[in-house]
């Protein structure tokens, strides 16, 4: 098991390990026991009873949280003519197509997500063993492989996060920063809540969630009340 510091043992000693809080208690102890000198992320994990070795209990997708996750998203879009046009009025931080392509198989990785039009994909698809393996290939259930790229330029930046299962049914997701209000982190942490549940595959058996957990960067988790 890993040794954690000092600034952590004190921190933890804050958390009861036998409750889970309400949503509410629980942002307000993760902010108390963030021991970071920087603005540290807020994640959120749901331990899902999902076997995923069937397909339809692999849950993936993207949503938007109100207040956005507090990280600006770099934006590459890859297309030509007219929506490239689109994508640089819309806000993307690079645009382009066998150019941008080109300079991703030289090893140029100079940016957080890659949104792209339908017609582009088949030139994408030869640098997948670059870009699978980051989870940085456009896929049309994530919203970024579209024609209305205006839309996916404006809602990557907005603070849209995308969600896949883990192989142990596992769902981890930024729910913003230790900076933000506890109002903040609530409603954000309960966007995810409602989707998860919302979307809960039909052919699960017994208790759908099993544990939820928030932290902070390197601080100690808290258990979630559901």
């Amino acid at each position: 098991m890993a040794k954690h510091g000092k600034k952590y043992v004190e921190a933890a000693k804050l958390i009861d390990r036998t409750k889970q809080y309400p949503i509410e208690e629980a942002v307000a102890l993760v902010k108390k026991t963030s021991i970071t000198k920087f603005d540290a992320g807020v994640d959120v994990v749901f331990k899902l009873n999902l076997d995923t070795r069937h397909a339809d209990q692999q849950l993936r997708g993207a949503l938007s949280l109100p207040h956005g996750t507090g990280k600006t998203k770099t934006v590459l879009v890859i297309a030509e003519g007219a929506k490239a046009e689109e994508a640089k009025n819309a806000g993307a931080d690079f645009v382009g197509s066998d150019d941008m392509l080109d300079q991703i198989k030289n090893g140029w990785l100079g940016f957080d997500v890659v949104v792209a039009t339908p017609n582009m994909m088949p030139k994408l698809g030869r640098l997948g063993r670059v870009l699978g393996p980051r989870g940085l290939m456009p896929n049309p259930k994530t919203g970024t492989v579209t024609m209305d790229i205006e839309k996916a330029v404006k809602d990557q930046k907005a603070g849209m996060v995308n969600y896949r299962t883990d192989k142990d049914g596992n769902v981890h997701m930024p729910i913003g920063r230790v900076s933000f209000d506890d109002a903040a982190l609530a409603e954000n942490y309960n966007t995810v809540k409602d989707l998860l549940l919302r979307i809960k595959p039909s052919t699960v058996k017994g208790t759908y969630v099993k544990n939820i957990v928030i932290s902070s960067t390197m601080g100690p988790s808290v258990k979630v009340a559901l």
